[in-house]
């Protein structure tokens, strides 16, 4: 049996601000990989794609309001960073 995979420990790199702001980036985190791992059957984000992160921005936070867009953003923003991946995000 495997284990499942630690978003904390993945992200603790490249964690910074305040208390508050990481325990936001790590929720939408696991947020976004739990969306894409039920679309997508990508588990952990060493096997994301662009493609992949431009669904679930077209499909799960295009309706909602501009500051949650932006949060979500940010967020995979950092995931990209963390995997060293230079993929241009945009809203």
């Amino acid at each position: 049996m495997s284990k499942p995979f630690d978003m904390e420990l993945f992200l603790a790199g490249v964690l910074t601000g305040s208390h508050a702001t990481q325990q936001r980036h790590l929720r939408q985190a696991k947020i976004i990989q739990a969306k894409i791992a039920d679309r997508w059957q990508r588990e952990t984000p060493w096997a994301w794609q662009r493609k992949h992160v431009v669904w679930f921005l077209d499909h799960h936070i295009a309706k909602r309001s501009a500051e949650t867009r932006y949060y979500y953003l940010l967020t995979l923003r950092l995931l990209a960073r963390r995997l060293e991946k230079c993929w241009m995000l945009d809203l």
